[in-house]
C-alpha cells in the first residue's frame, strides 16, 4: 500500500510538505513552489501571502469604507460603521419620491405609459405610479386654446384661393383648437401642429370653392367659417387626433395685390349705383305713403257723403273757399245796398312796410 499512503500524503495541488519523490521536492519543479491556482503568478517561492481572493476581498472592504476609509471621502461613523449604506438608502428613497408620486393640475391630465405602452391616463390631484423606468408620465394641458395662423396679413407672400365663380381671392384666416383626449393626441399624430395646419387649409379652400366671390368677401364670411370648423372636425375625427376645433376667424378677404386697385374702384362705383338705388326706392315710398293716406282720407269722405250728400257737399264748399280766402283781401258786397268800410288788413300791412322806412329816415337825419 506505499502507492496510496503516497496518493493520501500528496494534496490536489501537489506536495502538502517538504516531501520528495523524485521529480518534485522542495526548490524542484517547474515553478519552484507548490501548484496552488489561488495564488498570484510571479510571487516568489518561501512564506505564504495572502491569495488573490483574499487581496480582493480586502480592497472592497477599503474602497467600501470597512478598511479604515469611507465611501470616497465620506468618514466612517463614530460607531466604526461606513456611512454609504444610509447615503444609498436616501437616493432610493429620493427616486421612490420622485418618479411615484405626481401632482396634475385641473387643467392638466397624465398619460401614463407602461416600459413604453399607453397604459392609462391620471385625473386632477396626486396619483401614485410605478418607479421609472417601469412607468412615465407625461402631463397634458387639455384646457389651453391654441391658435394657428394661415396667411397673415402682414406676410409678403399670398394665400390665394379659388371661389366658386372661378375668382381669386387672398384669405388670412386662424384656427383655435385644444385637446379633448390626451392619449389620442400624444400617441396618434407626430406633429399636431402641422396636422391642424394642413387640415385647416384642405377645408377652407373646399368651402371657399363653392361660394361666390361676394359671398367670400363680406355677405357669406360667418357661413364659411362655420362650414369650415364643421370639416375641420369631421377630418380630425377621422384621424382619430383627439382634437377639439373651437373656431375659424377670417381676418382678411381681398382680391390679389395686382388687381387690387381696380376692384377696389368697381367696388366703389358698386356701392354709388346702391346708393343711388337706395335713394330712388326711399322716395318712391315716401310718394306711394302720401297717395295711399289722400285716397285714405277721400274714402272717408265718400262715406259721409253717401250718408248726407247736402251736409258734405256745403262742407266741402266752406272748407275750400276757407282755404282759397285766407291769406286774400276781401271785399264783401250784400246784393241791393253798397256799404263803405275800413279795410284794416291793409291798413296794417301798410302800416308794417312804413315803420322800417321812417327809422331808416331817422337815422339818415341824426
Amino acid at each position: 500500500m506505499p502507492g496510496i499512503r503516497s496518493a493520501m500524503a500528496q494534496g490536489p495541488w501537489g506536495n502538502k510538505g517538504g516531501g520528495s519523490d523524485g521529480n518534485d521536492g522542495p526548490g524542484k519543479g517547474n515553478d519552484g513552489g507548490p501548484r496552488n491556482p489561488w495564488t498570484q503568478p510571479g510571487r516568489p517561492s518561501g512564506p505564504k501571502g495572502p491569495s488573490a481572493i483574499e487581496e480582493l476581498l480586502r480592497r472592497s472592504r477599503e474602497s467600501f469604507g470597512q478598511g479604515g476609509g469611507g465611501f470616497g471621502n465620506m468618514p466612517p461613523r463614530p460607531s466604526g460603521r461606513a456611512l454609504w449604506p444610509a447615503a444609498v438608502g436616501i437616493l432610493v428613497l429620493l427616486w421612490l419620491v420622485l418618479t411615484c408620486f405626481h401632482r396634475v393640475g385641473p387643467q392638466e391630465r397624465g398619460v401614463v405609459t407602461l416600459l413604453g405602452k399607453y397604459s392609462r391616463t391620471l385625473s386632477p390631484g396626486i396619483s401614485l405610479t410605478l418607479p421609472a423606468p417601469l412607468e412615465n408620465v407625461t402631463t397634458v394641458d387639455v384646457e389651453e386654446i391654441r391658435a394657428i395662423d394661415i396667411g397673415s396679413a402682414s406676410a409678403q407672400s399670398e394665400n390665394l384661393v379659388l371661389t366658386g365663380d372661378q375668382n381669386i381671392i387672398d384669405l388670412a384666416y386662424s384656427v383655435r383648437w385644444n385637446i379633448r383626449n390626451p392619449e389620442l393626441y400624444l400617441f396618434q399624430l407626430s406633429d399636431p401642429d402641422a396636422t391642424v395646419r394642413e387640415v385647416a387649409e384642405s377645408a377652407m379652400r373646399s368651402v371657399v370653392a363653392s361660394v361666390s366671390l361676394d359671398d367670400a368677401l363680406g355677405a357669406g364670411r360667418t357661413e364659411i367659417e362655420q362650414q369650415v370648423e364643421q370639416r375641420m372636425q369631421e377630418i380630425l375625427d377621422s384621424y382619430r387626433s383627439g382634437i377639439r376645433v373651437q373656431g375659424v376667424a377670417i381676418k382678411q378677404a381681398d382680391p390679389p395685390t395686382a388687381v387690387n386697385d381696380a376692384f377696389k374702384a368697381v367696388s366703389a362705383a358698386q356701392q354709388t349705383a346702391q346708393t343711388y338705388l337706395n335713394e330712388a326706392r326711399a322716395a318712391a315710398q315716401q310718394v306711394t305713403a302720401k297717395a295711399q293716406g289722400e285716397a285714405a282720407a277721400f274714402d272717408k269722405v265718400y262715406e259721409q257723403y253717401r250718408l248726407s250728400p247736402d251736409v258734405t257737399r256745403r262742407r266741402m264748399y266752406y272748407e275750400t273757399m276757407e282755404g282759397v280766402l285766407s291769406n286774400v283781401d276781401k271785399t264783401i258786397v250784400e246784393s241791393g245796398n253798397v256799404t263803405p268800410f275800413l279795410p284794416l288788413p291793409e291798413l296794417k300791412r301798410r302800416a308794417q312796410q312804413a315803420a322800417p322806412n321812417a327809422a331808416a329816415a331817422a337815422g339818415e337825419e341824426q
